[in-house]
Parts: structure tokens; C-alpha cells; sequence
């Protein structure tokens, strides 16, 4: 089983819709997967669920489904219950998100400074997110556990990421972005350094039940640009032929400067194109963009779409299993 958090400090960059259509592939492709919604805008529990399902995951107060109903007895020192999973296809299955997981935080970051003095239940309570994914891929053999995350560097997403194997930054092509491949950077290495002394203060021998803080930086995709004459515009070229060096610089930490053009660079995993109307379809239908079929209105040039648009995730996704 190998983890993956998508994540960026900045928002509206497509990660949740990278998330959802690389899980998808994933499961196309024959691997057992597991998605995990910890965002708690819940983004991506909305594009797996039905309106009624959510609406009875939501408005039921007897219904335990959420992550966080697994994770907040833990919290309150009561035992782990196993988190809810919920069938999505034969090979895919999702850990449904909760707008309340935010309020977790400050459990979270009080949790973090106890663990400095070797506090049994403050590490427990750190690794509620490793708990959560090894107790879930076991129960669905899964092979892959993709995480959607928040875009914010608070506690929670701290205790997620150091519970990863590996971490794949999606970005658009501006300055902010720019900017939040400069915060990435910096706070992984922070967040890996601060973990390791924690630690070195675990009070048992063995460290398996706690995470292993590698959270290893695999590459980055860049999100929704505008082709023409099947390179990206001029507009969106101007930011995005930056990012190489940004990238080496301050999430592989090293100061190469090679100015490569970034379909030449092989930490861009991909250049993904912005798919314009197949994203309501996708919406509307409940499927990703390269599964829709002419009922639910992929006809004409809607259907040459879908197929450079499975093409496009097909070779991302090829690309992510044999970095990892």
C-alpha cells in the first residue's frame, strides 16, 4: 500500500478533480484504491456521492460515515472504532469527508507539543491519520490511498502529511503559485524535522503504530491551461516556465538552475488541459470526464474529448505508479 496526499497552501488549482480522476484511473487500470477525503470542505465526498447519500451521511444524526466519527472518540481517549468505508465501484472505495474536521485542529496542534515530552496519548493522537489509513486499505486490499487535503499548512494537515509516503503538488501557472511551491517546500522540511526529534521521544520500541514522516516529494502538475498548436499560450508560459527552478530549489532543496521548459522538466508530472465542458458533464453524471458516454452527452466533439482526456490521465497515471 502506498499513500499519496495531493497538496498545495493555495486553493482553486483543480487538486480535488486531480484526486477524483487519477483514483478512477487508478481502479481502470486494475490496482485496488482507496480515496480519502480530509479537506474539510468535503469537496471531494460531493463529487463520489449521490446528492441523497449525502444528504443522509449529512442529516442523520445516527449515521456514523464520516472520518471524523472515526477520529474524534480517539481524540476524547475512548478506543478506535473502525472508520466508515464506503463502496464506490469493485475496485474503488472513499473515506467521506466532514465540514466539521477543521475544529480538530486544536486537539492536533496541542497533541504535537506533547509529544515532545514522550506523551503516549499525544502520539496516539498524532497518528490518528495512520491508524485511519492502515486500518482502511487493509479492509479493502487496497494498493493505492490517495489523500486530498486542505489548502492550509494548520496541525491537521501537518498529522496527514507526515502519515504519507509521497506528496504531489498540484499548481496553475501564476505567481501565487509560485509562491505556495516556496511554502511547500520550506514547511515539508520543517514538518519532517520537527516529527523526527518527536520521534526520537516515542516511548515504546517499536514505532510501527506511529508514522514515519517521509512525505517524499514526487513532482507536480500543473493545472488547466489553454493549448495552442498543442503547446500551452504564450500568457500561461510566462509563469509556468519558472516553476523548475522554483521547485528544485525549495522542495528538493538543491540550486541547480538548468531553465528547463517544463514539459521538459521530469518532476512536471503532467501539463493537464482544461477540459472546458466536460467538467459539467462529469458533475452532472457522477463519472469522471474520460468515462462519459454519448447518454450523458458526450456526442461529436464532446467524444473525441473524453478520449484525449483518458489518454491524458492514463499516461499521468502510469507515470505516478512507476515514480512511486
Amino acid at each position: 500500500m502506498k499513500t499519496i496526499a495531493f497538496f498545495n497552501n493555495k486553493g482553486g488549482v483543480g487538486k480535488t478533480t486531480t484526486v477524483y480522476h487519477i483514483a478512477w484511473m487508478l481502479s481502470e487500470l486494475g490496482y485496488k484504491v482507496l480515496a480519502v477525503d480530509l479537506d474539510p470542505q468535503s469537496n471531494l465526498s460531493s463529487m463520489f456521492l449521490t446528492n441523497e447519500r449525502l444528504e443522509e451521511v449529512i442529516l442523520d444524526e445516527n449515521k456514523k460515515d464520516t472520518i471524523l466519527d472515526a477520529i474524534e472518540p480517539v481524540s476524547e481517549g475512548e478506543p478506535y472504532f473502525p472508520v466508515h468505508i464506503e463502496t464506490i465501484s469493485e475496485n474503488l472505495s472513499l473515506l467521506i469527508g466532514n465540514l466539521s474536521l477543521s475544529a480538530f485542529e486544536d486537539k492536533l496542534s496541542d497533541a504535537w507539543a506533547k509529544c515532545l515530552a514522550g506523551d503516549p496519548f499525544a502520539f496516539k493522537v498524532t497518528s490518528l491519520f495512520k491508524t485511519l489509513f492502515t486500518d482502511a486499505s487493509a479492509r479493502t486490499n487496497a494498493d493505492w490511498v490517495l489523500i486530498d487535503v486542505g489548502p492550509n499548512l494548520g496541525a491537521m494537515n501537518r498529522a496527514i502529511l507526515i502519515s504519507t509516503d509521497f506528496v504531489i503538488q498540484p499548481v496553475a501557472s501564476d505567481l501565487f503559485s509560485l509562491q505556495g511551491i516556496k511554502n511547500l517546500g520550506k514547511t515539508l522540511i520543517d514538518w519532517r524535522n520537527q516529527w523526527q526529534k518527536r520521534e526520537s521521544e516515542y516511548p515504546k520500541p517499536d514505532k510501527s503504530a506511529i508514522p514515519e514522516g517521509k512525505m517524499k516529494p514526487i513532482g507536480y502538475l500543473v493545472m488547466q491551461y489553454t493549448a495552442k498548436d498543442s503547446r500551452p499560450v504564450k500568457s500561461y508560459l510566462k509563469w509556468a516556465e519558472r516553476i523548475p527552478d522554483v521547485y528544485r530549489e525549495f522542495v528538493l532543496g538543491t540550486n541547480e538552475k538548468l531553465h528547463l521548459e517544463i514539459d521538459k522538466d521530469p518532476y512536471c508530472l503532467a501539463l493537464l488541459k482544461h477540459y472546458h465542458s466536460l467538467a459539467p458533464m462529469s458533475m452532472e453524471a457522477r463519472k469522471p470526464m474520460f468515462l462519459l458516454k454519448p447518454a450523458d452527452g458526450a456526442i461529436g466533439a464532446h467524444l473525441q474529448a473524453v478520449q484525449r482526456c483518458y489518454d491524458d490521465f492514463k499516461i499521468l497515471t502510469k507515470k505516478v505508479i512507476q515514480i512511486c
